[in-house]
């Protein structure tokens, strides 16, 4: 990811942001998604009870947790898409701090199952969703794969995708798990 992966020279589009006539349209996708990515992380994991954490307290938290350093103003220029060629120490402070694998960055697999923890995550905080997730509370795995299906079907006569399971396929705690006060 860094220079060294290409010999020293840097990546093809480097010396103009990625942008011109040397930048290759895998260059520009690259940067879309590792901005879109980064973006998704800021959105979804964020503090309980307040907006997106800044770019400074996750500078500032990277630091504490003894990773890399990166600047708040590097982490919005990755955010925006304006850089795209963190170093892989980057992405693992990056990932370490959101509590997600630095893999999500990089391995198509791996970004699909975090995305829709993510998701799921992200249904939490609609009051509704959680209220009825709170409601189901105790009720027994027979009524739960009941209702489950229920609302499967439900979906599926609004037009709306199907769900992809709570689980984790991976077997961890998920996105967020280890991130500093991170919503849940």
């Amino acid at each position: 990811m860094d220079a060294d992966a290409y010999g020293g020279r840097g990546r093809p589009g480097a010396a103009d942001g990625g942008t011109g006539p040397l930048a290759s349209s895998d260059t520009i996708a690259t940067r879309h998604l590792l901005a879109e990515k980064l973006d998704r992380l800021f959105r979804t994991l964020r503090p309980r009870e307040r907006g997106e954490y800044t770019h400074e307290e996750v500078a500032e938290g990277i630091r504490k947790r003894g990773g890399s350093t990166v600047s708040a103003t590097y982490l919005w220029q990755l955010r925006k898409g304006m850089r795209d060629n963190p170093t892989m120490k980057h992405l693992e402070a990056i990932a370490g701090f959101f509590g997600v694998p630095p893999a999500y960055f990089f391995d198509d697999d791996a970004a699909r199952r975090i995305d829709a923890e993510l998701d799921l995550l992200a249904s939490l905080r609609d009051a509704q969703v959680r209220h009825i997730a709170l409601r189901a509370f105790g009720l027994s795995p027979e009524t739960l794969h009941t209702i489950t299906d229920m609302i499967e079907r439900v979906r599926q006569l609004e037009g709306l995708p199907k769900a992809l399971s709570a689980e984790s396929p991976s077997g961890s705690s998920g996105p967020g798990g280890n991130g500093p006060d991170a919503e849940s």
